[in-house]
């Protein structure tokens, strides 16, 4: 299985997003853990014993931005060597470049596409960077 035994940490406030991200990733052997709005995200990721991935949105609610969670994860040095990628209905044009800048391991352009989505999972744990604007828009990188 191409994630077996990968555990995946999202941040997504919308519910039927992260099922069907907990479904393509759950197919291929990963379990997947959640935090909805974001506000509780380090604290739930220090909860979890293993996390081989972080997927952030970036349009949350109740104020917090994805970019907000990854600087607070990226203050804490033991989760330095953890991947974390952007799955987001954000302008790509706006989005992208300012996740390469911050240091994001990818970017993935809602919606996703359920038969690229868990390899391009994979390619980043494996070590390489994705990015992925979709049908909408032409780039290199899938």
């Amino acid at each position: 299985m191409l994630l077996k035994d990968k555990i995946i940490f999202i941040v997504e406030d919308n519910t039927l997003n992260r099922v069907v991200y907990q479904m393509a990733l759950s197919l291929h052997g990963a379990r997947v853990e959640y935090e909805r709005w974001g506000q509780d995200a380090v604290r739930r990721l220090q909860s979890l014993q293993q996390v081989d991935l972080i997927i952030l949105d970036l349009m949350l609610h109740k104020g917090i931005s994805g970019y907000d969670i990854f600087e607070e994860i990226r203050s804490i040095s033991k989760y330095d060597p953890i991947p974390i990628i952007t799955v987001s209905a954000a302008e790509p044009a706006i989005a992208l470049p300012k996740a390469q800048q911050m240091g994001f391991a990818g970017f993935i352009a809602k919606p996703i596409d359920d038969t690229l989505f868990p390899n391009q999972i994979a390619r980043v744990i494996a070590g390489e960077r994705v990015w992925y604007v979709g049908e909408r828009y032409h780039t290199s990188g899938q």
